[in-house]
Order: C-alpha cells, then sequence, then structure tokens
C-alpha cells in the first residue's frame, strides 16, 4: 500500500504528459489525413470537444491497462474502442466540412461575363504584301 502512494505522483506525470502528447498528436494526425483546409472550415467547439475527448480516451486507456492485472483486459478494451469511436467521429466531421461547409472561391463568387469581339477594320486588306 505504502509503495502505491509514492507510485501516484508519478502517474499522474505520466498521464498529464501523455494527454498533452496524445493531444499534439490528435491534431497533427487530424489536420494530415483530413486536410487543413477543411480542418480550418469546423467550428473551434467542434475541434476542441473531439480533440480533448480523444486525448482523454487515450489516457484512459492507458489507466485502464496499467490498473488491471493484465495489460488487454475489458476497460482497456472499452476505452480503445472509445478512443476509435471518436477517432472515427473527428473523420466524420472533416467527411461533412468536406461536403457542406466548403469554401467559395473568388473566381467562383465573381462571374464576370466578358464578351469581346475581333473586328477586322473595313477598307484595310486582309493580307500582307511585301513591296
Amino acid at each position: 500500500m505504502k509503495d502505491r502512494h509514492v507510485l501516484m505522483p508519478i502517474l499522474r506525470l505520466a498521464y498529464s504528459t501523455q494527454f498533452l502528447i496524445a493531444l499534439m498528436a490528435i491534431f497533427v494526425l487530424w489536420s494530415h489525413v483530413g486536410g487543413q483546409s477543411h480542418l480550418d472550415l469546423l467550428p473551434w467547439s467542434v475541434k476542441l470537444v473531439l480533440g480533448l475527448a480523444a486525448a482523454y480516451s487515450v489516457v484512459r486507456a492507458t489507466a485502464a491497462s496499467v490498473s488491471g492485472d493484465r495489460a488487454w483486459n475489458g476497460q482497456a478494451v472499452r476505452w480503445l474502442g472509445l478512443t476509435l469511436a471518436l477517432l472515427f467521429a473527428c473523420g466524420y466531421a472533416t467527411y461533412y466540412a468536406h461536403m457542406n461547409l466548403e469554401e467559395v472561391d473568388e473566381g467562383e463568387q465573381q462571374q464576370d461575363i466578358t464578351i469581346s469581339q475581333l473586328r477586322l477594320p473595313v477598307g484595310h486588306p486582309t493580307s500582307l504584301t511585301t513591296q
């Protein structure tokens, strides 16, 4: 019991560090896989909730794995399943942004129609003559 009290501050530091690393890794992975332009179109609240929840579930899966007798116990598998579900939700949010939140290009926004005509002047020869 005494060893557990000594280990708890170290585990808390390790889990906090893992949370920060997981948070950075999730956003880097999300921007590379889904595309930064699509990620920029999503509201900040969606990115915040999904990113924090995914990083938290990674840490909880690790904590469940460490606390059990075996690394792959029921709790760890459940947290891993939730992590995969949250990463799927990140992908779906990116797909939604791609399909529905696309920015309109400035070229498409301003559709200037210019009609030009080429007319030959009257009275000028149409062929070149050499002297």
